[in-house]
């Protein structure tokens, strides 16, 4: 009900995503009392039916009122029959099975019952688990036998989800997959001091493995996300912003964690150097392409196909890839446009369809995707130094993945 009033009082249409808002503040209170129940302790048998009716439907198998509707659907994959991160879910079932119990315990807390309502929130909400199932594929493909993958998998979620509440407070975000985001839910005073919680919890579980070289890649990596986030703060809406910049951001806020994942899976394995530095490469260049790809569907995707509106991206003003490229093409009067919807944010009826066609005129849907296609090539060229194993063709085939939304 907030949200919609937020949005009447400056005039603005109310998000899809709250038009139930009504039954939205009434199930909040359902909701948060079943995260409530017994987690002081850690236990999660009071979240259950709570996770199961606000993320996938009600406790009869209907769809949930506050669900998208999309989730099958998300990011556009429904399409495709092979699915690499399932495959790749389904061969490391039982380790992913230990990383949700360690998260699910680590989450807790006995004198603040909000950290663990807020962290559910979003770490149970069904997410791929992609990050950390990177770092377990990294280690089973070098030969590891310890049980360290496993906290450094959870570390590495922790970090992951840390920087979602940060994200969706700095963006005053209301929604994360069509689903309204900590920060609604509760306020962004909770989301910011969760997040630190759980960056302090994945700093305990680096200890623990007694590896300073993987608590100095993680920090490293920690440090690194920040630094991004915080270059695309300085470099929003500034036409000035050419592609060095885009690349050193996504660098940072994206691909930094998913090569520290798989960096630190060779690490705790004890691989060779050259092996450790190809799983660096893979992750970095993955990450990449994955946040290219991301940024390109924002303008090539199909509404209602994928897990974010077209043009969101547009409406916020953010000087994504495709735009960049279609920037550094534009005439005099093309640049005022842009000057206009970016960084004046005076945006009009018809400015996005303006935007798809210079964008269209221009190539620059074709050349960041094109762009996309490159990292992945050069994710699946890393691969060539590990050894020959059922994961690294599963890895190959999940760059594959990646950019199959947008081929």
């Amino acid at each position: 009900m907030i949200g919609i009033a937020h949005h009447q009082a400056a005039g603005k249409q109310p998000d899809p995503a709250l038009q139930h808002a009504h039954i939205y503040v009434h199930f909040k209170a359902v909701y948060t009392l079943a995260l409530k129940e017994r987690f002081g302790e850690g236990h999660l048998s009071g979240v259950g039916c709570a996770q199961q009716l606000f993320h996938t439907g009600d406790l009869n198998g209907n769809d949930a009122v506050l669900s998208s509707g999309r989730d099958k659907a998300a990011m556009g994959l429904d399409h495709i029959v092979t699915k690499p991160h399932e495959a790749l879910a389904d061969l490391l079932a039982e380790d992913l099975g230990a990383v949700n119990a360690l998260i699910r315990t680590r989450m807790a807390s006995r004198h603040a019952p909000r950290i663990p309502e807020v962290t559910a929130h979003l770490v149970e909400a069904g997410g791929k688990r992609l990050r950390p199932m990177l770092t377990l594929a990294a280690a089973r493909l070098c030969g590891y036998a310890g049980g360290y993958h496993i906290h450094l998998a959870a570390t590495v979620e922790f970090i992951h989800t840390a920087t979602l509440l940060h994200d969706d407070v700095v963006d005053e975000s209301e929604q994360r997959r069509g689903r309204p985001t900590a920060n609604l839910l509760w306020d962004n005073s909770s989301s910011v001091l969760v997040g630190d919680y759980l960056f302090a919890r994945s700093f305990q579980l680096m200890v623990e493995t007694g590896s300073l070289r993987v608590l100095d890649i993680l920090a490293n990596a920690s440090a690194t996300i920040a630094e991004g986030e915080v270059l695309q703060l300085s470099a929003a809406r500034n036409l000035a912003t050419d592609e060095g910049v885009y690349l050193q951001v996504i660098k940072g806020k994206t691909a930094a964690l998913f090569s520290a994942a798989t960096e630190v899976g060779g690490v705790i394995a004890g691989a060779p150097e050259d092996q450790v530095k190809a799983l660096f490469d893979y992750g970095d260049a993955l990450g990449i392409a994955f946040q290219i790809v991301d940024d390109l569907l924002d303008y090539g995707g199909q509404s209602g196909t994928i897990g974010k509106n077209v043009g969101d991206d547009f409406r916020e003003r953010k000087l994504t890839l495709p735009v960049i490229k279609a920037v550094a093409a534009a005439d005099d009067e093309e640049r005022a446009f842009w000057s206009r919807v970016i960084e004046a944010g005076d945006q009009r009826a018809g400015d996005l369809e303006q935007a798809l066609a210079l964008m269209a005129k221009h190539g620059a849907l074709e050349a960041t995707r094109d762009d996309a296609l490159a990292h992945a090539a050069r994710s699946k060229a890393a691969l060539a130094a590990l050894p020959d194993h059922p994961v690294r063709k599963l890895l190959s085939d999940l760059a594959d993945f990646v950019v199959a939304r947008v081929s």
